[in-house]
């Protein structure tokens, strides 16, 4: 069996995605415990516990959501589809903890710097980053207000260093691999996530360039997270991970003698709540109870990945060089039987 580093990936010949691939041990873990395992990062300049960002989502993260990530260690990034960016607008007591929040692209400039007030980060929610209106959009943010911009969403690194030079501090990479996401089918853009986040990271290191990069979209699991960090991510996006729990927006249905919330794209036609291009979603998911079950099994798995591969940081599980591509009755091995 091959084994590949971050470079042979980059350079394989079929696009990957995490379900390709699986980080194989090689090294004798000085690890008695995950306990010793340190997942803290520091990711825009906030120190986070575990490097998970909730998705923008308008059925994933509103106020609650953004307040709970926050007393977990997390960091929550308010959709810019509801109506807490009312109460946000209004200041009222209880949002300040509320350290990211969403805009459009149409987003007058008097109402970002309103809304920045008190925040640290601003996420210029869009499908496409490698546009020309997203670059004047964040020229125009870092212009007028103090704080790090997300953008997103690109699949390849040919567009970053106009980001970079736009003035964006983090990038969402990923186009089409969100669960409730149609994009792919209905435009045929997108590659598999493993070759978009490696295509970014080499175009970033060879270019030295300075921005974030955002694992977002193909999450399944905390295995998922720990390949997606191996892989070179600083944080990874979790959208239908948190969906269908207690702090999401909507409220709880009872079907079948069980438990659902809604969880939809944020181009499905119940967002936009017009006939035009859909390119999401909609779907009902489990009730899953308190986030913090969530982020603690991610961060339960995750550790458990770091002792297995000998990485006491996060930092260290970055600086992986040891990856398997899986066939694909070797994925279904895998898989637990019933």
């Amino acid at each position: 069996m091959k084994l590949y580093n971050k470079q042979s990936l980059n350079e394989y010949h079929q696009s990957l995605t995490y379900d390709d691939i699986s980080l194989i041990p090689t090294e004798i873990s000085r690890m008695k415990s995950r306990k010793e395992v340190d997942t803290s990062s520091n990711f825009l300049g906030i120190k986070l516990a575990v490097p998970i960002v909730s998705s923008p989502m308008e059925s994933v993260t509103g106020i609650d959501m953004a307040k709970e990530l926050y007393k977990l260690g997390c960091l929550g990034i308010v959709n810019r589809f509801d109506s807490s960016l009312d109460e946000l607008l209004k200041n009222k007591n209880g949002t300040r903890k509320i350290i990211a929040i969403s805009i459009a692209l149409n987003t007058p400039i008097d109402v970002v710097k309103k809304l920045s007030e008190g925040r640290k980060i601003i996420c210029i929610d869009t499908a496409n980053a490698s546009n020309r209106e997203v670059l004047k959009k964040t020229e125009q943010v870092k212009k007028n207000v103090n704080l790090k911009v997300i953008v997103g969403n690109i699949a390849h690194g040919a567009s970053l260093k106009h980001l970079v030079d736009s003035g964006a501090d983090g990038v969402r990479v990923g186009i089409g691999s969100g669960s409730v996401c149609s994009t792919s089918i209905q435009t045929g853009i997108g590659i598999g996530q493993v070759s978009s986040l490696l295509n970014v990271l080499f175009t970033r290191n060879e270019s030295k360039l300075k921005i974030s990069i955002i694992a977002d979209g193909g999450i399944k699991g905390a295995g998922d997270v720990a390949k997606a960090i191996a892989l070179g991510a600083d944080a990874v996006m979790l959208g239908r991970l948190l969906a269908g729990t207690r702090e999401t927006p909507g409220e709880v249905i009872r079907y079948s003698d069980q438990l659902w919330k809604k969880y939809r794209g944020s181009a499905s036609f119940g967002v936009k709540m017009k006939n035009e291009f859909i390119e999401g979603e909609e779907t009902m998911v489990a009730y899953k109870g308190a986030v913090a079950n969530v982020v603690n099994a991610v961060s339960d798995g995750l550790r458990s990945s770091m002792s297995y591969m000998n990485c006491r940081t996060i930092e260290e599980l970055r600086k992986i060089e040891t990856f398997a591509v899986l066939s694909n009755y070797s994925y279904l091995e895998r898989l637990p039987k019933p």
